[in-house]
């Protein structure tokens, strides 16, 4: 087994290919022979050493693959040896084998590449967990995405989409509004050079926006929440900005938390808001919601209404470069690794 290791916390560098024996399932689980595993913000963050959940160096991330089933383990009926198949990993995905519970391994429609079912797990899952399970969007609301050229961003753009009626606002540099646009984006914003609060309360006649999604963080989920209308619903997903630097800064890291919005009930009930965070990562023992929600998103595939915008596809071996591309935040779309 060849696998994309990251060998300390630091910066793109200290990731390396490093030969080891191919992994034996257990009780339970399924051995695929990798095609495409996918590359997302929280293993960087994770390469970085901000991702608590990750395993310590050295450590293989990953967290979503697609190729073809070789060992069932004990007590596993299917999908067969040989089916293509997407999976969900508990990390150690980025690798020629990897490792997943039968219960989170799909297999693959007619029409379904390796490209578009690596690119499936973890983005669709995340964004449409938030828009349907967390929040209940619904047609006539207004939805402000950030980081919105990004694989959730993107996917959270499609669903709502799919849904129907909402006007989206999405914020990204100026160079990706074509692509938010062709994605169904009403009102793109850069944030390099315009106030989205300012936009977003503009476009709404003073409103604001019903619905949020924020992976940025820090003093973000502040300006969030001045953003929102009665009713509004701020979900945070992630905290990207705290990884600004290619190596761990514990003195950004330490402003971050001093700069970081915090509420109370009585915040919320004043504004009549509603603030809530995910992380899907943790919600690996909840198996019934998790694969109802990858069922949905199969489903969905069906009627067209499910595609990820590939980015780019790496091989293995420049896994520092499709780490510096995603940390610089220039992909447009989901970034894979070739493991074939």
């Amino acid at each position: 087994m060849r696998a994309l290791t990251t060998t300390r916390f630091g910066p793109p560098e200290v990731l390396a290919v490093r030969e080891g024996p191919d992994p034996v399932p257990g009780p339970g689980q399924v051995c695929i022979r990798v095609q495409r595993a996918g590359l997302n913000f929280a293993d960087v963050s994770a390469r970085v050493g901000l991702y608590p959940d990750a395993p310590k160096p050295p450590m293989v991330m990953g967290y979503e693959v697609s190729g073809t089933v070789l060992v069932l383990g004990e007590g596993v009926a299917g999908p067969a040896v040989g089916t293509r198949v997407l999976a969900m990993t508990r990390f150690g995905g980025q690798a020629t084998h990897a490792l997943a519970d039968a219960k989170y391994v799909v297999p693959l429609p007619e029409g379904m590449d390796m490209d578009q079912a690596a690119a499936l797990p973890v983005n669709w899952l995340t964004a449409h967990h938030m828009l349907h399970r967390v929040a209940n969007l619904r047609p006539g609301m207004t939805l402000l995405v950030h980081m919105a050229a990004g694989g959730v961003g993107l996917a959270a753009i499609a669903l709502a989409r799919a849904i129907g009626g909402v006007t989206i606002f999405g914020s990204a540099s100026a160079s990706k509004h074509a692509v938010l646009r062709e994605a169904g984006v009403d009102h793109p914003i850069d944030y390099r050079t315009q106030d989205y609060v300012a936009e977003v309360k503009r476009l709404t006649g003073g409103r604001g926006a019903d619905l949020v999604l924020d992976a940025l963080g820090g003093p973000e989920w502040a300006r969030d929440t001045s953003v929102l209308a009665p009713m509004g619903h701020l979900i945070c997903f992630g905290w990207a900005n705290a990884t600004t630097g290619e190596s761990r800064n514990y003195l950004k890291l330490v402003a971050g938390v001093v700069t970081m919005k915090r509420w109370n009930a009585l915040d919320l009930m004043g504004k009549n808001i509603t603030v809530s965070g995910v992380n899907v990562g943790e919600l690996w023992g909840e198996t019934a919601t998790v694969r109802a929600t990858l069922d949905a998103l199969m489903a969905l595939w069906g009627e067209g209404k499910v595609r990820s915008r590939i980015d780019a596809v790496f091989p293995l071996a420049e896994g520092a470069a499709a780490h510096r591309r995603v940390h610089e935040r220039k992909n447009v779309g989901k970034i894979l690794f070739d493991c074939a």
